[in-house]
């Protein structure tokens, strides 16, 4: 769940940014934002500009955000048995391993993220290497590696690109009428006033946060084929083991865009839910051949 609150929280703060500096590049060339055709043209370059940026930061977000460590050289047996596992399921899904590293957490979870499948991260809780059997872990190991595999960041970037171009120009369109409807005939004929781009500016969260549902929706519906890959790579039972134990567990504590790619999302929410209930989850699985 943790990849996923924390991509949308990273790509919301730079889509907002990036609605500043396009206000300001309307203001200093004199480009008309009322041109339909330049409005959508400039929308797609900022949207999907915005989304990549957060991909691309992903990681290094990841890794501070969580302070997760990156593992050099294995310092125990459990960091042995976790690169090794870890080494083994990337060879078996046919990409390069990823980083592997620990985050100090009590809870029990466990993300994937980065821009490229096969330069990507993983990241496990402490409090999941102390309270899961070697078996649960390896199966909560393999859904992150099928998230990599299936490339769900890059797809999830590609939505969020286009939820992103919509925010912007249907912010700027409504805001532009919004606008001409409260200013002067003055401030009409000389361009949009500075209630334009308050009201744009807030329009743009308000969207942001009501599109971050679609990107959610799709996160649910990765989670089951997550939950399918991991049971190709280690066996069902041991898949359908770790959902269970996590259904034991205590609350996840990822926040940000992280939420959507952790093993484990939130619980409650309806329409922003990262992840589908874990009874369904198992439903499915143990429907599956």
């Amino acid at each position: 769940m943790k990849r996923i609150a924390l991509f949308l929280i990273t790509n919301l703060a730079v889509v907002l940014v990036l609605g500043i500096v396009l206000n300001v590049v309307f203001s200093l060339t004199g480009m008309d934002s009322r041109s339909i055709g330049g409005l959508l043209t400039l929308a797609i370059v900022f949207g999907f500009g915005g989304s990549f940026i957060s991909l691309a930061m992903s990681k290094w977000i990841a890794k501070r955000s969580t302070g997760a460590v990156v593992i050099k050289t294995p310092a125990n047996e459990t960091e042995s048995w976790l690169v090794n596992t870890v080494k083994a399921q990337a060879q078996k899904s046919g990409i390069d391993c990823p980083e592997i590293a620990i985050y100090d957490a009590q809870d029990i979870n466990a993300f994937a993220t980065g821009m490229n499948k096969n330069k990507a991260l993983v990241a496990v809780s402490s409090g999941l290497l102390t309270s899961m059997t070697r078996d649960e872990a390896e199966a909560v190991l393999a859904h992150e590696i099928s998230h990599i595999a299936s490339g769900d960041m890059v797809t999830l970037a590609l939505i969020q690109g286009v939820v992103n171009t919509f925010v912007i120009f249907i912010a700027r369109v409504i805001g532009g009428f919004i606008d001409n409807f409260i200013s002067s005939n003055d401030e009409e004929s000389s361009g949009h006033g500075f209630s334009y781009f308050i009201i744009v500016f807030v329009l743009e969260m308000i969207f942001g946060v009501l599109a971050s549902t679609i990107v959610m929706y799709y996160s649910r519906k990765r989670e089951f084929s997550a939950d399918s890959g991991a049971a190709s790579l280690v066996g069902k039972e041991k898949m359908i083991a770790a959902l269970q134990r996590l259904q034991k567990g205590s609350e996840p504590q990822l926040a940000g865009s992280l939420m959507a790619f952790g093993i484990s999302g939130k619980r409650s929410g309806g329409l922003f839910m990262s992840h589908p209930p874990l009874e369904d989850r198992i439903k499915a699985l143990q429907a599956s051949r």
